[in-house]
């Protein structure tokens, strides 16, 4: 391994290479996950400036051997951008190649490093007077990269689909270090085998995303945003039907919030104010996006708002009335993953499901997990209107967070993927897989697409060094 750090060394010189033998080095930002529950080591972490450089290092990781973790932000939920406990594999950090490289705006489109920080490129898109949809609680630190490999979703999917949708081209490198310059700008291009699609939600494991060109839309003249207290769930799925006709493609987001979700925002962090919660089981977050005026989209709220309190279908509505009032109801959104990190470890689920059959999975799954650990509490929240939930799982009070976790993890995986499966739906929506849910895939993917996908492995890393243990165990 000396003769590959040497020529790692060489390819982007010896301070982009960081090792453990470096007493002034610390890795701990690279080697550990966002959220502890996993703290690798690596061989080295190689920061790159060009794609080039990258090239050149997997060129060079295919001569020996090494395998190689491709890593953003290092913001992902998955365990699918840190190095095993092995110290063998190289930390492939793309951070350095952070630029936006054009804005074309006649194509409507923007090409980008893959270290780009996500909400770098909304601020740039915006001064130009375009929207960059792709919207996540992690922005200021996520970057474009990690967001094709796990195929991002957020909170606007319900407009502007994930982040496979908002990609028009490609640059990459294969794991014989090989550059594919596949940085179109076109909407159409049917010459072929799909190779971008191919790639997006791979998590690394074909090859290293280096570029991106991506779509962008106008500026909208208005966002508003709006609460609204539901009965049920039942109950919000009508105010999604109802936005739905009423507001159309203007309907860019729509979040479901549980009762206990909320309290947790309220416990941990009282300055947000979270809006009325405590009379209703659930809250919903729905964001409209008008390109008239903002007089135009509030009147379209208030009427969506106004017959759903008719109708029964809202106990309660809050309308924003200033821009820091909206940001503070999205801020109450975006913290709750924070505020259930700080009442301690659990157990995390991130489902796709049919939309019409949420309530009935909710129902069923929520006794199910009550029945077999009482006082269980559930966190139960996210992006409705595509079908996506967060449903997580904290420990009962009093009971400690960490042994819940590691007595009862793989158990209540069970149930709730189990539960998932009956209802048609499935173990990943957004988060992707990684190593955390590797295992899991053979009892919940289809065989058939297991041995496809395993054959396209093959068939592009013949030597299994693309961060291996990720997405196929």
């Amino acid at each position: 391994m000396n003769e590959l750090l040497a020529l790692l060394r060489q390819t982007v010189g010896a301070h982009h290479v960081l090792t453990h033998e470096d007493p002034n080095a610390d890795l701990s930002a690279w080697e550990q996950d966002w959220r502890g529950r996993s703290r690798g080591r690596a061989l080295a972490v190689v920061r790159p400036a060009n794609t080039e450089e990258v090239a050149a290092v997997l060129r060079a990781c295919a001569g020996a051997g090494a395998a190689i973790v491709p890593q953003g932000g290092n913001t992902g939920l998955v365990l699918g951008s840190v190095p095993d406990a092995s110290g063998t594999q190289v930390l492939l950090s793309l951070g350095r190649m952070d630029a936006v490289l054009e804005l074309d705006a006649a194509n409507a489109s923007v090409t980008v490093q893959a270290g780009c920080v996500l909400q770098n490129l909304q601020q740039v898109a915006a001064q130009a007077g375009f929207l960059f949809p792709l919207r996540l609680a992690s922005e200021g630190s996520c970057t474009i990269g990690g967001n094709l490999a796990s195929n991002a979703g957020g909170t606007q999917v319900l407009r502007y689909g994930n982040a496979r949708e908002l990609c028009l081209g490609l640059e990459l490198v294969t794991a014989q270090g090989d550059v594919w310059h596949g940085l179109s700008g076109l909407r159409k291009d049917n010459s072929g085998y799909d190779l971008r699609n191919l790639f997006i939600g791979s998590e690394g494991t074909l090859g290293v995303i280096t570029a991106a060109t991506l779509k962008l839309y106008p500026l909208p003249a208005a966002q508003l945003c709006a609460w609204a207290a539901v009965p049920s769930l039942g109950a919000a799925l009508e105010l999604l039907s109802h936005a739905q006709r009423q507001l159309g493609a203007g309907l860019t987001g729509f979040e479901i919030m549980g009762q206990f979700a909320l309290s947790l925002v309220a416990r941990h962090f009282p300055h947000l104010r979270v809006p009325p919660w405590q009379g209703a089981p659930y809250g919903v977050l729905l964001e409209c996006s008008d390109n008239e005026s903002q007089s135009h989209a509030q009147a379209s709220l208030e009427r969506l708002l106004g017959c759903a309190l008719e109708l029964g279908t809202v106990s309660d509505a809050v309308l924003p009335t200033s821009l820091a009032q909206a940001q503070q109801l999205w801020q109450v959104r975006e913290h709750i993953a924070l505020a259930q990190a700080k009442e301690g470890p659990n157990i995390k689920h991130d489902i796709a499901l049919p939309v019409s059959r949420i309530p009935a999975f909710c129902a069923e799954t929520d006794a199910l997990l009550q029945r077999e650990w009482p006082g269980v509490r559930l966190v139960t929240f996210g992006h409705l209107g595509d079908g996506n939930l967060h449903y997580n799982v904290q420990a009962p009070a009093g009971v400690d967070a960490a042994v819940f976790l590691r007595d009862w993890e793989a158990r209540i995986n069970t149930l709730v993927f189990d539960a998932v499966t009956r209802y048609h739906g499935s173990v990943s929506a957004e988060h992707g897989i990684g190593s955390l849910r590797a295992g899991l895939l053979p009892q919940y993917k289809d065989p058939v697409a297991l041995r496809l996908m395993r054959a396209v492995k093959q068939a592009l890393d013949p030597q299994g060094i693309m961060n291996p243990g990720r997405v196929l165990s």
